[in-house]
């Protein structure tokens, strides 16, 4: 039997941790060991936008620690993360730079959705618990340093994910200046989050009946674990957890930091965090709070498990990027019927094509939800849709998506409407050449596929695509008269036949 050895490392706002990991088919993903090390990276990128010299030789010093370790415990291969507090660095790519050189460790950047999709997963590693509780109502609060994220499930659909700027870090910079009282400290925290959580219950909550609450975050769980380590095991009900917060606002932080056997600087997070789940429960009803005590280095352990074959899970996480992204459409009244047709007929081509494209299952991911969310712009302009639609889907979180992709969808939509502009004359955005090009390849298949269904009328019941020599024959299926996609095929697959010296024909199945 293979044993993998595997570290995690995260490297957050306010704490360096990192778990090793024995993964193998049969044990699948045993933690044997966890080091954290305490390290406010927020305070200093929130507020000015750097790290000191000092912070960043006391980044370096730790990570050249967790380097020595690895190799201690024979460590097969490792992913390393940063998260807001270095995704806000105005100067990330030099500190990046110097912590490879010093310590030899690769820190990737995590957007902010994939950086909750992480922890989403780490909560799914829970298996059937999870399973179950997203059955009904349930909402994941995701709470970190700089922001906190809502996903609301219903039915085992990812409804929506919401990210808020109320991390703990900015609301303890927020309290600091205000110069309170300790028992000011509650008032002042729902103050600052009610705004957020009111709109929140306007746009998502009506109708929608959320039975649990699930925490994923550092000091909540930590508390929690000293008081009863079973009650990381099993949810408890709304009154137990408002009774705990309750004790918490009952006793200086120097109190609670004896009781809970946990260092007093960390009082003071986890009485904010606290009261906003307070808050969120609340505001949503619900009647059960689940504190897992998962942190991101589960998620990330568990996606190397997953994507090496070593773990295999029954939860479809690609469908809850692609509910996502329809519950988006949904919001800016976008045609259902339509994009789902549109993903259809562009599946096909784009199966068709395999050995042409040379773009791979991710991509093809990236279709379905450009597909999907084709005429949100019309819910702005009737006439601009294609840039319309592309800063509607810039300005809104699709969840388990990197920046980089997300404009690649963005793009792909917005150059289905209009013409195209070369990466050699682009005046904007953040894609290098081969995003692009994979933007453009995209982009040049769903044009076939608008081409396909110009009337809306779905007149394709069938369509067959099939590569002979230099031409994609796209055999359809259909009673109708298609005099108008015939005639306005020609301009739409232009593109397409530019971008693979393919030329798409349609031609009308033998019968029909």
């Amino acid at each position: 039997m293979s044993i993998k050895t595997f570290a995690a490392i995260d490297v957050g706002s306010y704490e360096l941790s990192m778990k090793i990991f024995e993964m193998s088919r049969k044990e699948k993903l045993h933690e044997i060991d966890h080091i954290r090390h305490r390290i406010d990276l927020g305070t200093e990128t929130y507020t000015t936008g750097k790290l000191s010299h000092e912070k960043v030789d006391e980044l370096c010093r730790v990570l050249g620690e967790y380097a020595d370790i690895m190799q201690t415990y024979q460590v097969s291969d490792y992913k390393a993360y940063g998260t807001s507090a270095v995704r806000e660095m105005v100067n990330r790519a030099i500190v990046l730079e110097q912590i490879k050189q010093r310590t030899g460790i690769h820190i990737d950047v995590l957007s902010n959705s994939e950086q909750r999709f992480l922890d989403y997963k780490s909560v799914a590693s829970r298996g059937e618990q999870f399973n179950c509780l997203i059955s009904s109502g349930t909402a994941i609060i995701d709470i970190g340093g700089g922001s906190l994220q809502v996903s609301l499930f219903d039915k085992d659909s990812l409804v929506t994910t919401q990210n808020m700027r109320l991390g703990i870090l900015r609301i303890r910079e927020h309290l600091s200046q205000l110069k309170l009282k300790p028992l000011q400290y509650g008032e002042i925290i729902e103050e600052l989050s009610a705004g957020q959580i009111e709109v929140l219950a306007k746009l998502y909550l009506k109708g929608r009946k959320i039975e649990n609450i699930i925490i994923v975050d550092e000091y909540i769980s930590n508390a929690l674990a000293k008081r009863d380590r079973a009650l990381l095991e099993n949810y408890i009900d709304a009154g137990q957890y408002v009774s705990f917060v309750e004790e918490i606002k009952g006793h200086s932080l120097s109190e609670m930091g004896k009781l809970l056997q946990m260092p007093e600087e960390s009082m003071f997070l986890l009485y904010i965090s606290s009261v906003l789940v307070m808050q969120f429960q609340q505001a949503m009803g619900a009647g059960r709070v689940w504190v897992p005590g998962v942190t991101l280095c589960d998620g990330i352990g568990y996606e190397y498990a997953e994507k090496n074959k070593i773990l295999f899970t029954n939860h479809d996480f690609e469908k809850d990027i692609i509910d996502c992204t329809q519950n988006i459409s949904k919001r800016y009244m976008g045609s259902k019927k339509r994009g789902e047709t549109l993903e259809r007929i562009a599946l096909t081509v784009f199966d068709s094509m395999k050995k042409v494209h040379g773009l791979g299952k991710r991509e093809r991911l990236l279709l379905r939800l450009a597909a999907l969310l084709h005429d949100c712009g019309k819910y702005i302009t009737m006439t601009n849709v294609g840039e319309a639609s592309y800063e509607i889907i810039m300005s809104t979180e699709i969840i388990g998506l990197s920046h980089v992709e997300q404009e690649i969808v963005a793009n792909v939509v917005r150059y289905n409407y209009r013409e195209f502009v070369y990466f050699e004359s682009r005046q904007e955005g953040r894609l290098d050449k081969q995003s692009y090009l994979t933007a453009a390849k995209l982009a040049a298949i769903l044009r076939v596929a608008t081409a396909l269904d110009r009337s809306h009328k779905e007149k394709f019941r069938n369509i067959v695509a099939a590569l002979r020599e230099r031409q994609l024959v796209l055999t359809v299926d259909t009673t109708y008269d298609i005099t108008l996609e015939k005639g306005l095929f020609s301009s739409k697959a232009a593109f397409f036949e530019e971008m693979f010296d393919i030329k798409p024909v349609i031609k009308r199945k033998r019968g029909v």
